[in-house]
């Protein structure tokens, strides 16, 4: 497929897809699917070799969120049957993250509901990353606490963070239609905070809320000009209580088609696979290991995830390892510039969005010596997080967006991939987090 040859080479060069191409892509049928991925995955190794980056979420404050995000199962007025709690001690929260790094965890995403911290919770915070690092030599820390006000990100990076996570989540021509509390401008702002503090951009968005292929693409495009270092790519959990509970628009290969899309846009970038694998890619999840080359171990912030121990078998089947710490993840161009696994001070980094001059191209697979696999030795709104559907950020008696349908459009986009009906809704595979931190049962890692 020309199409397919075109986004491979241009994924090498680090040059961008152009918007048709993105939409081509969502736009293949199901016979391609494979074809597809076989494509992108041969970007992904080219940059990143066959590892797999493990990540930890430690839900440090869970539910009574004030905002109004319509995915979130912590969000203002949700009715789902969720842990509710308030702030975890520093002790408790290292303990919690322990779990995960035992299992094999590379980095510990520390998550907060709420519409954003106070100086208090900063500090709070802080503490609790210094106590992690403290018992854990080599750990990356990524704060996801909801919007940032001006000084929180430095101070995040003086006590030890290496990234902070800020989804935007879904285009900003549909975002109204999803939260009203806050605004996608406010979103764009801080990850800008983050990213001009020294502090690696984790930024990514959630499928499957009803939107079109074109809104799928904005927002991708949007996450390339912002340049995070990793790209979470969640899928709906349509948890009953929230207004997207009704909300089944996802195929396994309607999510891998997704994530294709989002490693030819943001070739460089680390593609995250995060909250809702499970739901919707199922039996098909080891598939998307060649298109993404990180993941999260174990349960997300209010629903439980694979198992640990099967996830780890997952990877070792498919034919990938777990990176360790003495890796970097990034490519070498990216750690220069500044990027995750380098110090937390280090400048912006020059990847996703930067220039498209040539790199040293390899064979179908094999990484460029110092750029897929470098052996330079290691250092991710309220939610929306880092990887599972929880409260973001919060203002006084917020509007309630009414419940997305599909559009038109993205029938139509269905119709164009392949599918020949709605896919059926699985709510077997909603399964509330009732383990780990918060709770009196050993997590699951």
């Amino acid at each position: 497929m020309d199409l397919l040859n075109t986004l491979v080479d241009k994924g090498l060069r680090r040059e961008p897809p152009t918007r048709d191409e993105a939409l081509a892509v969502l736009a293949t049928s199901d016979d391609d699917v494979l074809d597809v991925v076989a494509a992108a995955g041969r970007v992904r190794r080219h940059w990143f070799g066959r590892r797999v980056k493990l990540n930890y979420l430690v839900n440090l404050k869970s539910g009574l969120c004030p905002e109004d995000c319509s995915y979130c199962s912590q969000r203002l007025g949700s009715t789902a049957g969720i842990l509710k709690y308030t702030w975890l001690k520093p002790e408790q929260a290292s303990q919690a993250a322990a779990a995960g790094l035992a299992g094999g965890a590379k980095r510990v995403c520390l998550v907060a509901s709420g519409r954003g911290p106070t100086d208090r919770d900063v500090a709070r915070v802080s503490d609790t990353i210094k106590a992690i690092k403290e018992q854990n030599e080599g750990v990356e820390v990524c704060a996801c606490l909801g919007l940032l006000s001006d000084g929180q990100a430095e101070r995040l990076r003086d006590a030890g963070a290496d990234a902070y996570n800020h989804n935007l989540n879904t285009s900003e021509g549909t975002y109204e239609q999803i939260t009203t509390t806050h605004t996608y401008a406010d979103r764009v702002d801080t990850v800008r905070k983050a990213h001009g503090a020294g502090l690696s951009a984790c930024s990514g968005l959630i499928a499957g809320m009803g939107e079109s292929d074109a809104d799928l693409v904005d927002v991708v495009f949007a996450l390339r000009e912002l340049d995070p270092d990793s790209v979470p790519v969640n899928f709906l959990i349509p948890f009953e209580g929230t207004p997207l509970a009704k909300e089944w628009n996802l195929t396994p290969q309607r999510c891998l088609r997704i994530l294709a899309m989002v490693r030819f846009v943001c070739p460089d970038a680390e593609v995250r696979i995060a909250g809702g694998r499970e739901v919707h890619l199922r039996t098909l999840q080891p598939l998307a290991l060649h298109l993404a080359n990180s993941l999260f171990l174990g349960d997300y912030l209010t629903s439980e995830g694979q198992a640990g121990k099967a996830d780890l078998e997952m990877i070792a089947d498919a034919g990938f390892e777990v990176e360790g710490t003495g890796e970097v993840t990034l490519p070498r161009h990216r750690v220069t510039a500044g990027g995750c696994g380098t110090s937390p001070a280090a400048a912006s980094s020059a990847g996703c969005a930067s220039s498209s001059s040539a790199e040293p191209v390899c064979g179908p697979g094999v990484p460029a010596a110092g750029e897929g696999a470098s052996d330079a030795s290691s250092a991710g709104p309220g939610c929306g997080p880092c990887g599972g559907h929880g409260g973001t950020t919060g203002q006084d008696a917020p509007a309630v967006p009414a419940t997305r349908t599909a559009s038109p459009a993205a029938a139509g986009d269905a119709d164009a991939a392949g599918t020949t009906s709605a896919p059926k809704a699985r709510t077997d595979l909603v399964a509330v987090r009732r383990r780990g931190a918060g709770t009196d049962v050993a997590p699951n890692a």
